[in-house]
């Protein structure tokens, strides 16, 4: 029994002499020891790709920033504003679009081609960076840190990093250069070909902005939706981008295979039966709601409303081309818009959102509490307790986001709710829409709607995994208890 009690003693007592040898730098021997490893300011970037992500994106901000500074980046020659130069860098970098300047007028050639490239590296370049990063780190990532940087990646190995990076840069080239393609003769008969030159700009910039899903436009007159040779490229071109990256490498690798529909993943099934419901549900409100709304719908033309409620089926949800209606739509509409846009695109995309399949997965999620069930199934599989935890935990984060953000909207400007809801939901899903909350003389909104499109570019998980600390394991798990909910 004396020797059971002096067990504990004598225990602490030896890790008492291990520690002191570890510091003096001495083993059991007497032989120098083998110091412990400081973990350098380089280890703590690289063991995290999504730290090199933040730190990439906001050395863009700078530079962006920085080039419309300059002078010649206006038409006029004089120097802009910072909050009004931070805030087209940011909205350009997320690839949100909202303008409080009037691109075709106030900026520059130059000041343009800032903007186009902002929004090519913003869109293209921060995944393609950590997945770039991710490749060349990967034998210094411990296990666990390399399965949450293939997650971030949007894939599930991260021996599949290099076919991502490879159909990303194939995808956006073909999609951008189709479209270019596409849009070049039309352009041209609707300009009457009196300036060819500034027709190909409006070309490459539409192809870029569009796939990019970027409000972002090269003149005044918007979308063309009565131009369906104009606005059905531009359409086609944003909804691929809003689909992930991840869905079409999964859709990809089965046409070569020659596979059917079953062998895809579940991830892309989920995103694709969800944002068709949500497409097609888009449709049949705005067809329902607006019909009479001329804002929206201008004439009685059939078609043409069928073109434009298309247009606000699809766009709102990650780009924000042709806003002129969006002030003149009800308050039913706006809030219905404040959803679709909050809910946003797939993920691994250009656009923002809390996800399609993150809202698929709350539904889920919802559907098994209501009808008695323990697994939350779809598609005859079983989705993991992980990624619940992980889809409540980004919807509440993202919630608490647009709820604070909002309420400072309305401190600064003495907008009514549903503006700055509408305007922080747009903002966060990188929408590009806008009801003229924001405006160049007003800095407060413009940096808290640019702290939102920030967060909502690189999203909420990436910037909570970087600065977190690597999972311990627990060293006690309590016991069990109920609580009541509902």
């Amino acid at each position: 029994m004396a020797r059971d009690l002096d067990e504990p003693v004598e225990a602490a007592h030896r890790f008492k002499i291990t520690l002191s040898r570890l510091r003096t730098g001495k083993s059991k021997s007497g032989s120098p020891a083998r110091r412990i490893r400081r973990v350098s300011l380089t280890d703590h970037l690289f063991s995290h790709p999504g730290r090199l992500s933040i730190m990439y994106f906001m050395a863009l901000i700078v530079i962006a920033t920085a080039l419309l500074l300059l002078p010649f980046a206006t038409q006029t020659g004089e120097i802009t504003s910072f909050p009004v130069a931070f805030f087209t860098a940011v909205s350009a970098l997320s690839t949100c679009g909202i303008q409080v300047v009037n691109t075709n007028t106030y900026w520059s050639f130059f000041g343009q081609i800032v903007i186009l490239f902002s929004i090519q590296l913003g869109g293209l370049g921060v995944m393609t960076f950590a997945s770039i990063v991710a490749l060349g780190i990967s034998r210094r990532l411990r296990v666990s840190q390399r399965m949450l940087t293939a997650n971030e990646l949007g894939t599930n190995k991260l021996s599949e990093i290099k076919s991502v990076i490879t159909v990303v840069l194939t995808i956006t080239a073909i999609t951008e250069a189709l479209t270019f393609t596409l849009l070049l003769p039309e352009l041209l008969r609707v300009n009457n070909e009196n300036d060819a030159g500034r027709t190909l700009w409006q070309a490459i910039f539409y192809a870029v902005s569009a796939y990019n899903n970027t409000g972002f436009t090269p003149d005044t007159s918007g979308l063309y939706v009565s131009n369906w040779g104009v606005g059905l490229p531009i359409l086609i071109s944003a909804f691929i981008g809003t689909l992930g990256f991840p869905v079409v490498l999964n859709v990809v690798q089965c046409a070569r295979k020659r596979q059917s529909l079953r062998h895809w993943s579940l991830h892309t099934k989920l995103t694709l039966v969800t944002t068709a419901i949500l497409v097609a549900a888009s449709l049949v409100w705005f067809l329902i709601v607006e019909w009479h709304n001329v804002n929206l719908f201008p004439d009685d033309d059939l078609s043409l409303k069928f073109r434009r409620a298309m247009v606000a089926a699809v766009m709102p949800r990650s780009a924000g081309f042709d806003i002129s209606w969006v002030p003149g739509v009800s308050s039913e509409s706006k809030l219905f818009m404040s959803i679709i846009m909050f809910i946003g695109a797939g993920s691994s995309s250009t656009g923002g959102g809390i996800r399609v399949t993150t809202f698929a997965v709350i539904m889920l999620i919802c559907g098994a509490a209501f009808t008695g069930h323990r697994d939350v199934t779809v598609f005859r599989r079983r989705i993991p307790r992980r990624i619940q935890m992980t889809a409540i935990s980004v919807t509440t984060s993202c919630l608490s986001l647009v709820a604070i953000a909002s309420m400072a909207l309305m401190f600064v400007t003495d907008c009514s709710l549903g503006d700055a809801v509408f305007e922080t939901c747009s903002a966060f899903s990188l929408g590009g829409y806008s009801v003229g909350v924001v405006s160049a003389g007003n800095p407060a909104s413009q940096f808290i709607l640019a702290a939102t499109m920030i967060i909502g570019r690189l999203g909420p998980m990436t910037i909570a995994y970087s600065i977190s600390r690597p999972l311990a394991p627990e060293p006690i798990r309590y016991p069990q208890e109920n609580v009541i909910v509902g």
